[in-house]
């Protein structure tokens, strides 16, 4: 099982690839294989779920009912932005320039581990979400977790 904590702030090079930190690539399970499955994110981000995470996801995919309608969107909506790649050597994957747009990453990229998968944020964006007003970080976490 991949585990996934920290962020780092780091940059696409010219060709749309991205160094995943050698921190988080450590926390790889062997199953994974060194490959992601990169889908749009539920926020303006991307997401990166190792390929034995994806597996898991994709189960819940599954066992979504076919006869209703949301579903079938929500599953065409997922998988029609799919993307699989595997690390090359350096701990670099690509990502699809169609995907960096939905997520308005233009070369800076903060790369925030959470848990079983990796998300990719603009930089700015991320920060305002941070920021955005509402329920202090103490007020969400006793409604969650306590």
């Amino acid at each position: 099982m991949s585990s996934f904590k920290g962020r780092f702030r780091y940059t696409l090079d010219s060709k749309g690839r991205l160094n995943i930190p050698a921190r988080l690539r450590k926390e790889l399970a062997p199953e994974a294989y060194d490959t992601f499955v990169i889908i749009r994110g539920f926020d303006p981000c991307l997401f990166l779920f190792p390929e034995d995470e994806w597996k898991k996801f994709e189960d819940k995919l599954r066992e979504l009912p076919t006869n209703k309608e949301k579903n079938r969107r929500f599953v065409r909506m997922i998988t029609s932005y799919a993307y699989k790649d595997q690390c090359d050597k350096q701990g670099r994957i690509a990502i699809p320039a169609e995907l960096l747009k939905i997520a308005q990453i233009d070369k800076d990229v903060m790369i925030v581990g959470v848990m079983d998968r990796i998300e990719l944020w603009n930089p700015e964006i991320y920060e305002k979400q941070l920021q955005a007003p509402g329920e202090s970080y103490e007020e969400i976490a006793e409604n969650i977790i306590f």
